[in-house]
Order: structure tokens, then C-alpha cells, then sequence
């Protein structure tokens, strides 16, 4: 039986690289950048929204941990010749399974939302699924700044 070990390092290293590629456009996250930052603002009505799935990205940050992971794990096995053979094929398959990984990680449920505007335009948008649940028919508000748009539901008017 051939035992692969894997240096605790590595797998750390392979984590963080994972996490940093994460990112969401959640209307429920705001970016750092954004804050104290003079947003504009339009109101508008919900008239068709569907579930939509986000890609995963791959950044190639996955790919590099794993190839990294599969190529010192496989150089480990047997002697000098057999461990080189069987590192390249580990990292390989390491890079393979790494941006898989990374693919999967990054994934994200969303919805398309299709808005009428009170002055007559149309426009869709795509957002992470938040806290917040919005349906067919809902007054929101658009709240743009720095390029990113998220929806959200009006405040009641008194």
C-alpha cells in the first residue's frame, strides 16, 4: 500500500487560495471600497424574476495549489525515477482537480430580474440570492455606485 502524505502547508496554502477567489454579488454584501460613497438611486417595479446560476470563476489559483499538492504528493512515491513520473502525473491531475474545486467553490445561486421603470424604460439585472426576498409585482430600489448595481425592496411610502 502506498501512503501519499500531504504537507499540512500545502493544504493550507491551497485553502487560501480557494477563499480568495471567492466573491459574491450578494445585494447583502457591500464592497469596502463602496462605503462613504455617494450612491444614485432609482425606483422601479418587479415584472418577471427567475433563478439564474452564476459560473464559477477560475482564477488559475486553484489549478497552481493543486498542481502543487498532486506534484510534491506524487514525488513521494517509490524511488527517484517512479517519484518523478508520478509527480508530474500528480500535479497534473492536482491542477485538474484544483480548478475544479475552484469552479465549484465559486459557483453562485442568483436571479434575473426583469424591472419596469415610472418613467417607461425596461432593464434586467442579475444578483446573488440575498436575506431579502423579492417577488413578482415588489417596489425596490436600485442603489448604484461605482458600477455595481444591487436591488432591494422601496421602503413603504408614508
Amino acid at each position: 500500500m502506498v501512503t501519499m502524505m500531504v504537507p499540512r502547508g500545502f493544504l493550507l496554502v491551497f485553502s487560501m487560495l480557494l477563499l480568495t477567489g471567492c466573491a459574491t454579488s450578494s445585494p447583502d454584501s457591500v464592497q469596502r471600497g463602496d462605503v462613504q460613497r455617494l450612491a444614485s438611486v432609482e425606483e422601479a417595479v418587479i415584472v418577471s424574476i427567475r433563478p439564474v446560476q452564476v459560473d464559477g470563476s477560475q482564477s488559475g489559483a486553484g489549478g497552481t495549489a493543486g498542481a502543487v499538492i498532486g506534484g510534491v504528493a506524487g514525488s513521494s512515491v517509490g524511488g527517484r525515477r517512479e517519484g518523478l513520473v508520478v509527480g508530474i502525473l500528480g500535479a497534473v491531475a492536482g491542477a485538474v482537480a484544483g480548478n475544479a474545486i475552484e469552479r465549484a467553490a465559486t459557483r453562485e445561486d442568483a436571479v434575473e430580474i426583469l424591472l419596469q421603470f415610472t418613467g417607461g424604460g425596461r432593464r434586467a439585472i442579475v444578483q446573488a440570492r440575498g436575506t431579502e426576498v423579492l417577488a413578482l409585482g415588489d417596489r425596490v430600489t436600485l442603489v448604484t455606485t461605482g458600477g455595481r448595481t444591487r436591488v432591494t425592496k422601496a421602503p413603504l411610502r408614508q
